[in-house]
């Protein structure tokens, strides 16, 4: 009953024209940022990393465009709940030709995307206009409500959901059919000690072993993947794809290799980035050197 109530509010917000929503959506970003001033410490510090060559303007500037998208973005997802098909495709522009070459293949296809702008709407895109089952692995929520909501959204063009928690059982099914499986490769790592190190401008920076090690094993091909905003609510991506044979290359080159797409994608749109999660929490230590990434050393 309690589900039912909550999903009837979002779902008449939901039919709110996008127009209505985001008069809605800058009242929360002002609020957000300069009245709760929402992670603005982790923020600045992370731009500060990342872009030290910037004047404090000028961080400031990509600053107000982030808490606009990460705002855009929730209000963008409420619209998901009700939106037909013609109210999607004008969020979402797809080139016919973006998975002809994927999709020409036998081979299973590994996807390394990263925290960009927005993903639900990417997640719909994908799933809406391949013709190959699409498994996302997610981080199961907490809130029982937002995690069912979520997966409704999230399914309603046929994405198979595979929760990180339950990887095994979830996987298991479709592990003998060819699929895309999309992960998102720049999480911040549980284990230091069993990451691996790259510098990510110019930090050393831990990334998880994971994404590389299942391609490594799977031999599955690999493409990298990037989406972003075109102007308000309407999105795009590009897949890059990056080998064939994962299982040919050496221990780290395949996470190294998507640690230069990431920053790479990063410095093109740097507003695009989830800049309030913390990603450079883990400090490096001389004891990681045997786990440390250079082009030099591979």
């Amino acid at each position: 009953m309690k589900y039912r109530i909550l999903y009837s509010l979002y779902y008449l917000i939901s039919l709110l024209p996008l127009k209505v929503l985001y008069v809605l959506s800058d009242i929360i970003a002002f609020v957000i940022h300069r009245l709760l001033r929402y992670r603005k410490d982790i923020i600045m510090q992370n731009l500060l990393i990342a872009f030290p060559e910037k004047t404090d303007e000028e961080r400031n500037v990509i600053a107000n465009k982030f808490y606009q998208n990460i705002v855009d973005s929730l209000i963008e997802t409420i619209k998901l709940i009700s939106a037909n098909d013609q109210q999607f495709e004008k969020m979402f522009v797809f080139e016919e030709n973006l998975f002809e070459e994927l999709q020409r293949t036998d081979k299973k296809i590994q996807m390394h995307g990263l925290h960009g702008f927005n993903w639900e709407v990417l997640n719909l895109g994908i799933s809406k206009n391949l013709q190959l089952p699409f498994l996302g692995v997610y981080q199961p929520i907490k809130n029982p409500f937002f995690e069912k909501l979520l997966n409704k959204i999230r399914t309603k063009y046929g994405t198979i959901l595979i929760p990180a928690t339950d990887f095994k059982n979830h996987f298991h099914p479709f592990k003998d059919q060819q699929y895309v499986i999309a992960l998102v490769a720049d999480q911040n790592p549980k284990r230091a000690d069993q990451s691996w190190w790259v510098d990510f401008f110019g930090r050393p920076t831990a990334f998880t072993q994971g994404p590389e090690n299942a391609a490594r094993a799977t031999n599955n091909r690999v493409v990298f993947g990037n989406f972003y905003k075109i102007k308000r609510g309407v999105y795009t991506c590009s897949v890059e794809s990056i080998i064939d044979d994962p299982a040919s290359l050496q221990p780290g080159e395949l996470t190294l290799k998507y640690v230069l797409f990431a920053e790479k994608c990063i410095r093109a749109r740097p507003d695009n980035y989830l800049w309030s999660h913390r990603r450079w929490k883990h400090e490096y230590k001389e004891e990681y050197a045997a786990l440390r990434l250079t082009s030099a050393n591979l």
